[in-house]
């Protein structure tokens, strides 16, 4: 029989000796909702908390990720792989090659940590090669940062972001960490040491900010302090303190697989809510009931969808249909918070996968209603294509043609370029489906839209000029352009040309392979013509519309310095009004001279 005990019961080492484990049941109320965790404890009297979703109930009681079925079938026991949560030393970490090139060996972890923090196991869970591979990757920049801790006799964690992308193996230079200590004593800390240090209040009690420069890489660190109470206190009063502070730190991250805390000094990972196993899954789940979470941070549901066009992860069901079933909280969200949240999904790895998202929880209906609208019945008569998959490919084939990385204004045209099908979608006698001035619709919706989410009036302009050109090409396969119809079109798409010709091939998207060559070679003929129209307009701009024969004959001259100023006149004015007939230029030509004989 297993007991069970609250999160501070006094236990006797024999009974958790003899069953080989105790249960500890926590319960607190946050926001509202009523959260249960599970703690483990192993005989050295090491605790591993988890939270109650992530165990389940047997015939031999209740089973925490902790525990396993012994080999005999008929008994729980602790996993052994994992060790539960041990306060052994951890084995002396090897110095890398990078850092003997460097010239210095990095210091042992479990050697230089303070007291309070090595004693913190309640809240460490196992460690695993993962975990010390990510530990091992970490830049120098961390351990120099860490050595000022340690001498100050405090500890610090990384934790966050940056704990994911050292699991994953990509650690950018932006870094979190998380201290027992309070603003001031931070400051004193990285005196000396880093640059551009700031004090931000919008946290309580308070988070420093700063860049350090490490070799050729710059790097912005932010520390925030979680101060332990008075040295008078016991240390177990204080450890319980900073450990529940961690915790309410970690609790407070959009998603498990950010809520996570990597020791510096011990290699430990503190996970409470997962983080790890949805990191493994490629998951997106909140550390809170996400009923409770978009309650209060209706925004949250912005950053699902960009987190999921980032990462390519997709939200656990219960997220998704809470993110459904709340969906009108979204219109408390500022234009402007909007806008940068589309702005950043936009400009992600996978803007189509956060855009369906964005879709199917109904998001879209409040933020962006034109992209739903784009879902209207389309095989009723096998005629057109789906336009919403034809615009989810036209932007993911227009990325695809990117050269100088993210482009909005393209993403953007891409994305609204067929925005005014709906308005404008008319079924004929025959069946045929017509979407007759859409790219004229289009226009004027795309420019209305982006106005109603802030964006910059330049960008506003640029987009609305992309989807009304956006179908001009089709002309010229329908029937040969003249030169000047081409000189037109390059003209009408002025600095814009570039993302014209991006936006015109991505929008083939037909399965119909003959037709898409021959709409490629199409487009391929009109920039080569758009080329050679732009050397022989060049070489034509420099002559004038009179040569020197002609000069002379209308001028009564001979060769000489008048010559060469009348055919300078004639050169310029070419260059300012374009090419001119016989008459005219002649004409020009007698009242430039009778200005100069005036």
């Amino acid at each position: 029989m297993i007991r069970t005990y609250g999160p501070e019961s006094e236990l006797s080492p024999y009974e958790v000796q003899a069953a080989g484990y105790a249960l500890r049941f926590r319960c607190e109320t946050r926001d509202g909702t009523r959260e249960v965790s599970i703690g483990t404890q192993s005989p050295d009297h090491t605790v591993q908390w988890t939270i109650l979703e992530r165990c389940r109930l047997s015939d031999l009681g209740l089973v925490t990720p902790s525990l396993e079925v012994a080999s005999e079938g008929d008994v729980l026991r602790l996993k052994t792989a994992e060790g539960a949560a041990t306060s052994a030393p951890q084995p002396r970490r090897q110095a890398t090659e990078r850092d003997k090139v460097r010239g210095r060996e990095k210091q042992p972890w479990a050697t230089d940590s303070p007291p309070h923090q090595t004693a913190g196991a309640a809240l460490q869970e196992t460690v695993d090669p993962r975990v010390e591979a990510a530990r091992a990757g970490l830049p120098p920049v961390v351990d120099d940062l860490l050595h000022r801790f340690t001498a100050a006799g405090l500890g610090l964690t990384l934790v966050g972001t940056s704990v994911r992308q050292a699991l994953e193996g990509n650690v950018g230079h932006e870094l979190d960490f998380v201290t027992e200590s309070d603003v001031q004593q931070i400051r004193q800390i990285i005196h000396g040491w880093g640059d551009e240090v700031r004090v931000h209040r919008e946290h309580t009690p308070g988070v420093v900010s700063l860049r350090k420069q490490s070799d050729t890489d710059n790097y912005s660190l932010r520390i925030s302090a979680c101060p332990t109470p008075p040295h008078d206190r016991s240390p177990r009063s204080r450890r319980a303190v900073h450990e529940k502070a961690l915790e309410a730190y970690l609790r407070r991250r959009d998603f498990t697989i950010d809520a996570m805390a990597l020791g510096l000094s011990r290699v430990t990972l503190t996970d409470l809510f997962g983080g790890l196993r949805d990191l493994e899954r490629r998951v997106l789940r909140t550390p809170r009931a996400p009923t409770a979470s978009i309650a209060n941070d209706p925004p949250l549901m912005l950053r699902v969808v960009r987190g999921a066009a980032r990462l390519g992860f997709e939200p656990v069901s219960e997220l998704r249909d809470a993110m459904h079933t709340m969906a009108r909280r979204v219109t408390e969200v500022p234009a402007e918070h909007v806008r940068e949240e589309l702005t950043a999904t936009m400009l992600a790895a996978r803007p189509s996968t956060g855009l369906r998202l964005l879709v199917d929880t109904r998001l879209a209906e409040h933020v962006l209603p034109e992209l739903p609208a784009l879902r209207f019945e389309s095989a009723e008569h096998h005629r057109h294509k789906d336009i919403y998959e034809h615009t989810l490919k036209v932007l993911d084939q227009a990325i695809a043609l990117e050269t100088d990385g993210p482009d909005l204004t393209l993403r953007l045209a891409a994305l609204l370029h067929d925005i005014g099908t709906p308005r404008t979608r008319r079924t004929g006698r025959d069946g045929r489906v017509s979407f007759h001035h859409h790219e004229v619709v289009g226009r004027n919706m795309a420019r209305k839209r982006l106005r109603a989410l802030a964006y910059p009036g330049q960008l506003i302009e640029d987009v609305a000029r992309l989807v009304e050109l956006h179908l001009r090409f089709h002309g010229y396969v329908d029937g040969r352009w003249t030169d000047p119809a081409v000189r037109r079109y390059v003209r009408d798409a002025g600095p814009l040309l570039g993302r014209l010709h991006q936006l015109t091939r991505a929008d083939c998207t037909t399965r119909n392979q003959r037709k898409a060559n021959a709409l490629a070679r199409a487009y391929d003929s009109l920039e080569e013509r758009i080329e050679h129209l732009a050397v022989e307009d060049e070489r034509q701009s420099a002559r004038p519309d009179l040569n020197g024969h002609q000069i002379m004959e209308v001028l009564g001259i001979r060769p000489g310095a008048e010559l060469g100023r009348a055919y300078e006149y004639m050169r310029d004015l070419r260059i300012e009004k374009g090419p001119m007939n016989f008459e005219t230029a002649r004409d020009a030509l007698l009242e430039w001279r009778a200005r100069r004989d005036r």
